[in-house]
């Protein structure tokens, strides 16, 4: 049978997303079978990680199956071991490959080379699962996707990537707001463009968050310095000064606004300090979806995966 990977929330269509929560909810309600006994995963991780190696991690045990966690120190993707005998090797012991890499093309390597499902935990191009947790927690919130607006404030990074795509299938509005130079790149805006297309979603970019925010229903924000660009930071934080999500950029949304943040945060950065514990915040809720919304990822991936 043919092995399907999850690299990019596009690998799914609107509806198999729909399913997906649906089933992500049902589980958060304790309804977790446990249809991967017997199966196991490797957690194949080039960064550090709170969220995404516990969830991952518990989201396995429930599911009656087994991860085992490789750091990076054990395993050293391209320095040690190229990437394509490290998947040679894994996809001999375990049933699928949650990796989480610095760069793109070394999860590409491991689809090449792989015989089990490789799961995209985070890469510089995409963070996934992260989206769809997110998508989870919206609709929780709110009781729909479509038609809803989604306001991103800062860097058109991985997460803005994914959260773009994950509106685009779903009929979410997106608009983003970016400075010059940090803008969503061309080929995932044509991208986007395309899944819009079918779903009715509208996306606009501009370079003023209080023009984005503007009684949108879904405020989200990211830090303005991701993990590779430490030497950045000092540019990057006067590039992004006037980006910073406050409660007085959160008041020109709607009354019932939803504030979002992937974690970790810097607090009087991109946030304004204490907007975490704001009314408007889900983003603990958030933090805690990832391990529902991973369980149905896992499952739908596994259950009926065969390995080489």
């Amino acid at each position: 049978m043919e092995v399907k990977h999850f690299l990019s929330v596009a690998d799914l269509n609107g509806d198999e997303v729909e399913q997906l929560i649906k089933q992500a909810s049902l589980m958060k309600r304790g309804n977790t079978p446990r249809v991967l006994s017997g199966k196991s995963v490797a957690l194949l991780f080039e960064k550090p990680s709170l969220r995404t190696k516990v969830s991952f991690d518990i989201a396995m045990e429930q599911l009656g199956g087994h991860p085992v966690y490789l750091s990076p120190a054990e395993v050293g993707i391209g320095k040690r071991e190229s990437g394509s005998d490290v998947a040679r090797v894994l996809c001999r012991y375990v049933d699928g490959i949650v990796a989480r890499t610095f760069s793109h093309q070394t999860l590409i390597t491991l689809t090449e080379y792989s015989s089990v499902p490789i799961v995209n935990a985070l890469s510089d191009l995409e963070h996934p699962c992260q989206a769809l947790a997110d998508s989870l927690t919206i609709y929780e919130n709110k009781g729909r996707l479509a038609n809803l607006t989604l306001a991103f404030v800062g860097d058109g990074n991985n997460v803005a990537n994914s959260l773009l795509l994950a509106a685009s299938l779903t009929g979410v509005n997106f608009h983003i707001a970016s400075p010059s130079g940090y803008e969503i790149k061309k080929e995932m805006l044509s991208q986007a463009r395309k899944l819009a297309a079918s779903s009715g979603s509208r996306i606009e970019l501009t370079g003023d968050p209080r023009a984005a925010v503007k009684d949108v229903d879904v405020v989200y924000t990211d830090v303005w310095t991701s993990m590779g660009q430490e030497t950045e930071a000092e540019e990057r934080r006067r590039i992004f000064s006037d980006y910073q999500v406050n409660e007085k950029l959160l008041s020109l949304a709607k009354k019932d606004v939803l504030f979002m943040h992937p974690l970790p945060a810097h607090h009087g950065e991109e946030i304004s300090p204490g907007l975490l514990d704001n009314p408007h915040s889900v983003v603990f809720a958030q933090a805690e979806n990832r391990l529902h919304l991973q369980k149905a990822l896992l499952a739908k991936l596994l259950s009926s995966s065969n390995r080489g």
